[in-house]
């Protein structure tokens, strides 16, 4: 087993039902990144939070500091190509303002991150959507677009999954129902697929 899956469990025995969950969207979101693709993530309230922070968490290093290759090093100046990161390009569809008021009042506001996944998704990308009752609209209208537009679907949800369950090629159901607890499932999880995708890329 994984270190960083070993990590999880250790720490939080109930997440064992989740250990090939975890794998599984592990896998997915190191073949999208390998393949060139990119993640977008979403989900509401406390889950917007988490789809930022999982970005964020990606996006720079997480427990390496990921320094650039030489050859882009070369063509750097000095003082930045010391201080940039290696990143794995991740969206959070949680920001926008613009776009999500526009939509939302001239348009319909369940359909915001759909028309986010229709813009700005490609084959071979990953949409990872959080719904904490895996009943969100518009988390599940974003997760049938991905489908239809070629992009792998992961879902990160409570007990029983509900409807973003059934729309992800990868489901990952922690054992809770109520909000607050789903959520603090939710944070390790994304912290362990975060160290297993460091490891995977960053030496």
């Amino acid at each position: 087993m994984d270190k960083h899956l070993s990590w999880l469990i250790g720490r939080y025995p109930a997440l064992e039902c989740c250990a090939d969950g975890v794998m599984n969207a592990f896998e997915v979101m190191r073949d999208c990144f390998s393949g060139g693709g990119k993640a977008l993530v979403c989900g509401n309230g406390g889950s917007a939070a988490d789809a930022e922070h999982w970005c964020a968490e990606l996006m720079k290093g997480f427990e390496k500091k990921r320094p650039l290759d030489a050859a882009l090093k070369s063509r750097l100046p000095g003082d930045m190509a010391e201080a940039l990161q290696g990143a794995l390009p991740a969206i959070p569809l949680t920001g926008f303002i613009s776009l999500t008021t526009a939509f939302a009042n001239d348009v319909r506001p369940e359909l915001i991150f759909a028309q986010m996944t229709l813009g700005l998704g490609r084959e071979g990308d990953v949409l990872v959507g959080i719904s904490t009752s895996g009943n969100s609209k518009n988390v599940c209208r974003a997760l049938e677009v991905a489908k239809a537009r070629g992009l792998k679907t992961i879902g990160l949800t409570g007990r029983g999954g509900g409807r973003v369950a059934e729309l992800s090629d990868v489901a990952i159901q922690v054992p809770a129902v109520r909000t607050c607890e789903v959520q603090e499932y939710h944070l390790p999880v994304y912290h362990c697929i975060s160290l297993m995708l460091e490891d995977e890329f960053f030496v």
